[in-house]
């Protein structure tokens, strides 16, 4: 493989892995990227590095462009493995090469390698190394989404080296979001972007909104963000920009998503008409079972809705397990500015609805209540209650809606 050109004399030599299909926990159908940036300067400068098991196609692209015992300098933007996995094997072939990264990654860093021999420099925003030309600028992003996290930014070149965010998990032979949507779509992009923002930014609008307002009052020229995983904003960084600010500050469609599971069926059942009385509401509606569902995307499309209605029968005077384990990932996320409520069967006792409530409100989320609950096989009737269940919850989501435009 080789290195590729994004900027005059800074090169992409990251590896893409067409075959993951499971990032911890997180499920990626489209495989995902380890980008990491080359600078050809008067002190030749690595940003980031690769996953480890990638190590020798990161070393091949860096060798494409420049001997790697040539580079004076190692940037590491964040100390996780998916980007910082190779160092240790990159040290091994420029050990005299110095280390810049924040003080948490530098503690981080410790944790992971001997770093006894290593020059390691920590860093502030707004300092700056000069390598030639170029200028680099790091600005600290703790909890975007590690507590070491900070994005660099190339002044002469306009290029913000984002880190994790901006970001997609999909692997693609192209490398810029032109190249992308020609080949694909621009939805896809950004169904890429959103569905990345939901499954590991999500708890962090706030400080995505703080560190972007920042950003902007540095002054900083950016007409190119690249970052860790996915594609390259060429053509359209400040699409990516407004999107973040658009999902920090909690905007989305005025759409319902139902995410259930079902025991006998009797759940199931339930759906079609509480989707029919969303339909005739004029709201658009999705249906997704959750164990024919990854959980990733099942929280993705709860990110895409304003509102959403969980259905579970209950089980031991409980919640369903699958639907738990919804609840689980979706409590670590803190969701926020989104309307829910509940819904399911049951046979002697009903607890699963009451569960469903009392966590929807230690997540302080806004609830839509009462639920219906069926016992035992919905009837002719109780499938009419279903469906104006379904209409007056997507009335009361218009009037909650309106709140947040």
């Amino acid at each position: 493989m080789k290195g590729i050109e994004i900027k005059p004399d800074i090169y992409w030599t990251g590896a893409i892995d067409w075959a993951v299909r499971d990032f911890h926990g997180y499920v990626t159908p489209s495989g995902t990227t380890y980008n990491n940036y080359l600078i050809i300067d008067k002190e030749p400068t690595l940003i980031d590095t690769v996953k480890y098991d990638f190590t020798e196609v990161g070393i091949e692209n860096i060798n494409s462009i420049i001997k790697l015992s040539k580079i004076k300098n190692i940037v590491i933007n964040h100390i996780e493995n998916d980007h910082m996995g190779a160092l240790g094997r990159i040290m091994e072939l420029a050990p005299e090469a110095a280390i810049y990264t924040t003080a948490k990654g530098k503690q981080g860093m410790d944790r992971f390698f001997d770093t006894s021999k290593w020059k390691i420099n920590t860093v502030k925003t707004g300092e700056v190394l000069t390598i030639g030309k170029y200028t680099l600028t790091f600005i600290e992003s703790p909890m975007l989404h590690w507590p070491d996290s900070m994005m660099t930014y190339i002044k002469e070149a306009g290029l913000l080296i984002s880190q994790d965010a901006f970001g997609q998990h999909c692997a693609s032979t192209a490398r810029f979001d032109d190249e992308f949507i020609e080949q694909n779509s621009l939805s896809e992009l950004e169904d890429s972007t959103v569905d990345y923002y939901a499954n590991i930014l999500m708890p962090f609008g706030k400080l995505i909104k703080a560190k972007i307002t920042e950003i902007q009052k540095l002054g900083l020229s950016i007409d190119m963000i690249a970052p860790d995983h996915g594609i390259i904003w060429r053509k359209h960084p400040q699409k990516a920009i407004d999107m973040y600010l658009d999902m920090a500050s909690g905007k989305t469609n005025k759409k319902i998503t139902i995410i259930y599971d079902t025991m006998w069926h009797s759940t199931e059942v339930m759906t079609h008409p509480i989707m029919l009385g969303i339909r005739d509401e004029g709201i658009d509606c999705k249906v997704i079972k959750l164990r024919a569902t990854p959980m990733s995307v099942a929280i993705k499309e709860f990110w895409k809705s304003r509102a959403c209605l969980v259905g579970s029968p209950t089980l031991n005077n409980e919640v369903f397990p699958s639907v738990a384990e919804f609840i689980t990932h979706l409590r670590g996320l803190r969701p926020k500015d989104r309307i829910t409520g509940a819904f399911g069967s049951f046979g002697w006792g009903g607890g699963a609805i009451k569960w469903l409530y009392e966590e929807f409100k230690k997540m302080k989320l806004e609830t839509i209540e009462p639920g219906i609950g069926v016992q035992y096989r919905p009837s002719t009737e109780d499938m009419d209650r279903c469906y104006q269940f379904g209409r007056d919850f997507a009335k009361e989501v218009v009037k909650y809606h309106s709140n947040y435009e």
